[in-house]
């Protein structure tokens, strides 16, 4: 940050520190608590679908880190290079701000609550509705949206409020690459498809498996979850007695339900039968 210890600067900075350190730091104790991180359950086996998520990852946490090292370059902040400090407390930086402490608090809410529900042995044929998990299937990824969105808006007040021009103002917009590719990642890559049609199939199975050894119950728990998705936002936290009376439309093209997330019973259920068949025979071989 060679001259650019400005206020701006400084929280934009540490914000993006203290993001990485958490997130790092809960993966990490969480994965050393339950030995895996079942997310990865369908693709661990395939090279190249697992290869290809950490080279996602790899090329995400260089392009979420733009906007701040953007910012913190002398084209940018340093008065001497053409750069400019608009004092701290734009309307940008406030709202800034109050994005990122939203979906930090969300976000970090939900994985110490979704991490305790698991730590009591909870019962393994119902989905988590403990605390925020009841208003939102995902809101640990709605909480990391809204706080890559803050963290670019908190960076682009010199170019919207000062006199920086030229290239630098445009690599300042340019660095909302950031929050647009954290957004397209968790909607439609290693996010909510990893999770939505694995958990489905999870208590689908429980319904129906074709296993033997396995007391299935009559569709009961697959109604259950059913109704949980029913009355269950996708990703923006919504109480579930108003989210759950919306129209379906309202629900895919507003609220994000896509149907690509959906679990077909016909299709996606006869696959899952099938597989765990095959998965049946080749332990029995």
């Amino acid at each position: 940050m060679g001259n650019t210890f400005y206020a701006r600067n400084i929280v934009a900075s540490v914000f993006q520190m203290v993001w990485a350190a958490r997130l790092a730091g809960f993966l990490l104790f969480r994965v050393l608590k339950t030995g895996s991180d079942n997310r990865f359950d369908d693709i661990r086996s395939h090279f190249f679908k697992f290869a290809g998520f950490w080279v996602g990852q790899i090329l995400w946490v260089w392009v979420v880190s733009l906007p701040v090292v953007i910012l913190n370059s002398p084209a940018v902040s340093d008065y001497s290079r053409g750069g400019d400090n608009p004092s701290f407390g734009t309307g940008r930086d406030i709202a800034g701000i109050i994005l990122w402490a939203l979906g930090f608090i969300v976000e970090s809410w939900a994985d110490i609550a979704k991490f305790w529900y698991k730590s009591n042995n909870p019962p393994k044929n119902r989905p988590c509705t403990a605390q925020v998990w009841g208003w939102s299937r995902h809101p640990p990824y709605f909480g990391e949206i809204i706080l890559q969105w803050g963290i670019w808006i908190l960076t682009i007040s010199p170019s919207t409020n000062g006199r920086v021009d030229g290239g630098a103002k445009s690599a300042q917009y340019g660095a909302v690459v950031g929050p647009i590719f954290t957004t397209l990642l968790l909607l439609f890559a290693s996010g909510i498809p990893t999770a939505e049609k694995p958990t489905a199939k999870k208590f689908y199975l429980q319904s129906y498996s074709p296993n033997p050894d396995r007391e299935n119950d009559g569709g009961s728990t697959w109604r259950h979850y059913k109704g949980y998705l029913d009355r269950t936002s996708l990703l923006i936290p919504i109480p579930p007695a108003l989210y759950k009376p919306l129209p379906r439309w309202v629900k895919t093209w507003a609220l994000l339900d896509l149907p690509m997330y959906r679990f077909d019973e016909k299709k996606d259920g006869e696959k899952a039968i099938e597989e765990e068949r095959q998965k049946l025979e080749r332990e029995r071989s």
